[in-house]
C-alpha cells in the first residue's frame, strides 16, 4: 500500500515539472517584457540602491541583508552538483540557457521585491511583515485569503531542508570520511545529522536579525572565495578558455543542450528538482524582502533582482567554467559532485578537494538558515507570531532527519509544496502587476 503511494505521489511530482517550468519561464518573460525590461536597463541603478538605508521605515532588516540572505538560501549545493549534471546531459551549450533563465529570473525577482514592499500586513502582534501571503491578502483582498493559507502550508513543508542535509552529509562521507577509513553507518550519519543541527541552530533559533547578519557576512564571502578559486583555475589554463566559451556558445542551439539546461535549471537546487536555481518565483524571495526597512517598493524590486544576476549568473558559470576547462563532463562514470571534485583536484592538485569542500559547506549552511525564515514566516502567517518560533526545532529535526534516512516519498511531497508555492506566487503577481507598472512610472521620473 505505502509503495503504491509513494509512486503516485512520485508521478504527481513529475508531472508537475512541465506546468511549473511554463509558469516560470512564462512568467518570467510576461515580467521582462510588461516591465519595459527594467532589469536589463537598470541594473547599475540596482547596484547603486543596495548601499541605500532607510532606518526610518518599517522592517527588520536592510536591502543589502535582505539580497545577501536571499542569496543566501538560493546559492546551495545545488549550484555546483546541478551544474555538473546538466553538462553531462546537455554539453556547454546548457550555460547558455541557465543565463537566459537568470536574466529572466531578475525580471520575476523584480516583482517580488516590489509588490512584498508595496504589500504588507501586520501579524497578531501587530508587527508589519511582508511575503506572498500578505501580496495576497493586502493587495488582492481578504476574499482571497484561501489562496495566502494555502501558500503558507505549502511554504511550511517547502522550506524543510531534508535534501540540503543529505546532500552535505553525503559530500562529508566521501571528501572526509571515506578516505580517512570510516564507514557509512547510520550512526555516522546521525552524528553528522546532529552536528549540522547544531551548527544551524546557533544561528536560526537568534532569529532574522542575526540571520541577516550572518548571511551578510558569509555570503560576500562564500562567494568571493568561490570566485578566486576558479579565478585562479582559468588564469593557469588560459589557453583553453576561449575554446570553453566557443562550446558554449556553438552547442546553445541543440536539441540535447535545450533538454540539459531544462534538466540543469531544474537538478541546480538539489531537493527542488522542478524549480529553478534563483528560485524566481517561488515567493521564498517576498518574505525576505518583505522584512526590508525601505518605504520604497520599485527600489527594492531593484536590489531584489540582483540575486539571479549572482546565484543563476555567476555561481553556476563558475562551476561550469572549472567542469569545461578540465573536460570532466565527458567522463562517463563520474558524476555531480564527484565531477566538480575532481575538476578542481587537477587544477588545484592536493588542495582541490579540500578548498571546494570550505565552499560547499558553507553553501550548505547558508541555505538552511535562510529556509528556517521563511518556514517561520509562513507559521506566524498560519498560527500566529507567539507559536511562529516552534517551526525552528521542527526545522532542526529534519536536518538530523534528511542526514538519516533514504530520501524518497518525502522529498517528493516537498517538491510538490515548492511548485504549489510558485503558481500563488505567479498568480499572484501578475493579477498586481498594473500596481508594479504605475510605481515603475513613478519612480522613474523622480
Amino acid at each position: 500500500m505505502f509503495e503504491t503511494i509513494g509512486k503516485a505521489i512520485h508521478t504527481f511530482s513529475s508531472w508537475l515539472n512541465l506546468p511549473l517550468f511554463i509558469t516560470l519561464i512564462g512568467g518570467g518573460l510576461f515580467f521582462m517584457i510588461y516591465s519595459g525590461f527594467v532589469p536589463l536597463r537598470y541594473y547599475g541603478r540596482a547596484l547603486k540602491a543596495v548601499g541605500v538605508k532607510e532606518e526610518g521605515a518599517a522592517g527588520q532588516i536592510s536591502s543589502f541583508q535582505a539580497l545577501t540572505s536571499a542569496i543566501a538560501a538560493t546559492v546551495g549545493l545545488g549550484n555546483i552538483s546541478g551544474v555538473a549534471v546538466a553538462l553531462t546531459i546537455g554539453g556547454p551549450g546548457t550555460i547558455f540557457w541557465m543565463w537566459v533563465s537568470a536574466c529572466l529570473g531578475m525580471a520575476t525577482k523584480f516583482f517580488e521585491g516590489t509588490l512584498a514592499i508595496m504589500f504588507k500586513g501586520k501579524d497578531s502582534k501587530g508587527e508589519l511583515q511582508g511575503g506572498t501571503m500578505y501580496m495576497i491578502t493586502e493587495g488582492l483582498g481578504k476574499k482571497w485569503k484561501p489562496l495566502a493559507v494555502l501558500f503558507s502550508i505549502f511554504g511550511m513543508v517547502g522550506t524543510f531542508c531534508l535534501m540540503q542535509s543529505n546532500q552535505l552529509t553525503e559530500a562529508l562521507q566521501t571528501v572526509i570520511f571515506t578516505p580517512a577509513g570510516i564507514q557509512n553507518t547510520i550512526w555516522v550519519r546521525l552524528a553528522v545529522g546532529l552536528f549540522i543541527a547544531g551548527i544551524v541552530s546557533l544561528v536560526v533559533l537568534g532569529g532574522i536579525n542575526r540571520i541577516a547578519r550572518v548571511a551578510s557576512l558569509i555570503v560576500p564571502f562564500m562567494v568571493g572565495f568561490y570566485f578566486l578559486l576558479v579565478l585562479y583555475i582559468i588564469l593557469t589554463n588560459l589557453s583553453v578558455v576561449p575554446e570553453v566559451f566557443s562550446s558554449i556558445f556553438n552547442q546553445a542551439f541543440t536539441l540535447k543542450s535545450g533538454l540539459g539546461g531544462l534538466a540543469g535549471s531544474a537538478i541546480v537546487i538539489g531537493a527542488r528538482r522542478a524549480a529553478f536555481v534563483n528560485e524566481a518565483g517561488v515567493g521564498t524571495a517576498t518574505m525576505m524582502h518583505g522584512a526590508s526597512k525601505n518605504s520604497e517598493p520599485v527600489r527594492e524590486g531593484l536590489v531584489a533582482m540582483i540575486a539571479p544576476s549572482i546565484d543563476s549568473g555567476l555561481v553556476c558559470t563558475l562551476t561550469a567554467l572549472a567542469v569545461l576547462i578540465n573536460a570532466q563532463y565527458t567522463v562517463s562514470d563520474v558524476q555531480g559532485m564527484q565531477m566538480v571534485m575532481e575538476s578542481f583536484e587537477r587544477s588545484i592538485p592536493g588542495w582541490g578537494s579540500t578548498l571546494l569542500m570550505i565552499v560547499v559547506l558553507a553553501f550548505s549552511f547558508s541555505t538552511m538558515f535562510s529556509y528556517s525564515y521563511y518556514g517561520t514566516k509562513c507559521t506566524n502567517f498560519l498560527f500566529g507570531a507567539h507559536r511562529a518560533h516552534y517551526y525552528n526545532y521542527l526545522f532542526l529535526a529534519t536536518l538530523v532527519m534528511g542526514a538519516v534516512i533514504p530520501l524518497t516519498a518525502v522529498v517528493d511531497i516537498i517538491d510538490i509544496a515548492y511548485a504549489f508555492m510558485a503558481f500563488c506566487t505567479v498568480f499572484t503577481m501578475i493579477k498586481l502587476s498594473p500596481a508594479v507598472k504605475k510605481a515603475i512610472r513613478q519612480y522613474f521620473r523622480k
